[in-house]
């Protein structure tokens, strides 16, 4: 029983320790989304995420290997990580009676392990109770034999790591545009222009039209009537031209259009695309073009090749792909586009996310 009164305090060391080194790592993979979740919250923008994302995680790694030793362990070491637990539990309080306890990814873990408000919340105060144990049976180093400066060297010296491993998300202004070589598979849509329709005969009840066959006046009249359409405007998406293999530009702001907005890595994508394929092979179905983000660009031949679609797409870089998407919003997500105007968005994994048959309602839709 003494042996294992003597080993709990070295125990509740390393689960404390596991638990931060763990919820430090799994925020780097991807960083973005944990950038991307500081910019939901309001707590910074797409500039200052850069810093405060990466000195969060080194301050969750460094407290993380500091609780292992007893410089200042119980002076400053346990009260400031029980205060951040503290603060992460308002959070989640406040989380839960906005959206729900069960609702969401509170990012505790990344995308390594997603946790809802409610199992993020018993988990930081399972931690707190293991440090207030820890306070009551950790003996702390004699203060003339301790240096803070310790301390601050291990923290810095992760933040330096950060910085040094992960490089800014590129800007809005940094973005660079990337072609990714296809399977060989996939062949590319041949993007023209339909030829112009000239009246060359009228008489009676039919017109003939060059290049097409006879079509009665009131047939031409109901599909005018069908045709009725919204104000043609310039969107956010004018200029992408979502080409490949030397096909014709699409243009996004005519008719009827499919915007799809993707991650190539991503699962839920990956199926979307396939359900948004199905639809495709209806002769009247919009045409479709795919936004990717710039993150592990090199799947997307992958993408190509499961899915076996043959949309045009372009990459765009991380920013700016959530700032066309919303920030509010997340992936996959499916834009039905009207000359310009965004009629429809489809996003996320959960009560707003793609679903066939509610495309297939809106698309017959009229406009009023």
């Amino acid at each position: 029983m003494e042996k294992v009164k003597q080993y709990l305090p070295l125990s509740a060391r390393i689960i404390v320790f596991i638990l931060f080194i763990v919820s430090g790592l799994s925020k780097m993979d991807p960083i973005w989304a944990f950038e991307k979740q500081m910019v939901d919250l309001k707590i910074a923008s797409w500039d200052t995420a850069y810093l405060l994302t990466r000195l969060i995680i080194a301050a969750e790694i460094a407290l993380g290997i500091a609780v292992l030793q007893n410089q200042y362990i119980k002076r400053f070491i346990i009260p400031v990580t029980i205060g951040l637990l503290a603060i992460f539990c308002i959070h989640l309080s406040m989380e839960m009676y906005k959206h729900g306890a069960m609702n969401g990814n509170c990012g505790c873990f990344g995308q390594w392990l997603p946790m809802t408000p409610l199992e993020a919340f018993l988990k930081n105060i399972v931690t707190i109770g293991l440090l207030i144990y820890l306070y009551r049976n950790v003996t702390e180093t004699a203060k003339e034999q301790s240096k803070f400066g310790n301390l601050l060297a291990l923290y810095f010296g992760t933040a330096l790591v950060m910085f040094m491993f992960f490089e800014k998300t590129p800007s809005l202004t940094e973005n660079s545009i990337k072609e990714v070589s296809l399977p060989s598979t996939v062949e590319m849509p041949k993007i023209i222009e339909e030829p112009t329709q000239t009246v060359i005969a009228k008489k009676d009840s039919t017109v003939a039209v060059k290049g097409s066959s006879k079509t009665s006046i009131k047939e031409i009249e109901e599909k005018k009537i069908e045709e009725k359409a919204p104000k043609p405007v310039k969107s956010a998406f004018s200029s992408y031209t979502f080409t490949t293999g030397g096909n014709k530009a699409v243009n996004i702001n005519e008719g009827k259009q499919i915007l799809c907005m993707f991650v190539p890595g991503c699962e839920h994508c990956r199926e979307a695309a396939k359900e948004i394929k199905k639809l495709a092979k209806d002769k009247d179905f919009p045409k479709v073009s795919i936004l990717f983000m710039d993150e592990e660009a090199e799947l997307i031949p992958e993408f190509y090749k499961e899915t076996q679609i043959n949309f045009p797409y372009q990459v765009i870089g991380v920013i700016e792909f959530w700032n066309k998407l919303g920030n509010d919003y997340n992936t996959p997500g499916v834009m039905y586009l009207w000359n310009g105007n965004v009629m429809k968005l489809y996003d996320g994994t959960e009560a707003n996310k793609f679903d066939a048959e509610s495309l297939k309602r809106e698309l017959k839709k009229k406009f009023k």
